[in-house]
């Protein structure tokens, strides 16, 4: 396999409902594997030690629930973005996202001729999308 760049993302005690949430946004296959199938019978049992989503789309997005003796900041240390230039496609996975979210940047036309928006999903994760105009128009000519 080539190497691969995949967004990780931490949670406290909720990954398993966010992994979900983006399973049901992007499709694809999830698998879980919580604590406690690896020995822990302690409070973290029930929470997931990791999580991989694999989409139709090739996108990967791995996560975990942070043990109660790690420190866990949400949100701020990770921004997700999607790029491409299906138009139909990245707006459907922008319209799940913004569901119980808050859009920072409305996705619309930009400067540089693509359409771009940011938000926050209702789980904190920053998102990014980027749709590209498929047309050279707008560059310089030379």
């Amino acid at each position: 396999m080539a190497s691969r760049l995949n967004p990780y993302i931490g949670f406290k005690d909720d990954a398993r409902a966010a992994m979900e949430f983006y399973r049901s946004v992007f499709g694809g296959e999830l698998t879980v594997s919580t604590f406690g199938e690896f020995g822990d019978s302690g409070p973290n049992a029930d929470n997931v030690m990791h999580a991989q989503l694999e989409t139709p789309s090739g996108y990967t997005i791995m996560a975990s629930d942070t043990p109660e003796q790690m420190p866990y900041q949400p949100g701020t240390n990770i921004s997700v973005s999607l790029s491409g230039d299906d138009t139909d496609e990245l707006h459907g996975y922008w319209d799940k996202l913004a569901d119980g979210g808050t859009v920072m940047m409305p996705l619309e036309k930009q400067a540089w001729g693509d359409e771009f928006g940011m938000l926050t999903d209702r789980f904190g994760i920053g998102w990014m999308v980027n749709i590209g105009s498929g047309t050279s128009d707008d560059a310089p000519s030379e």
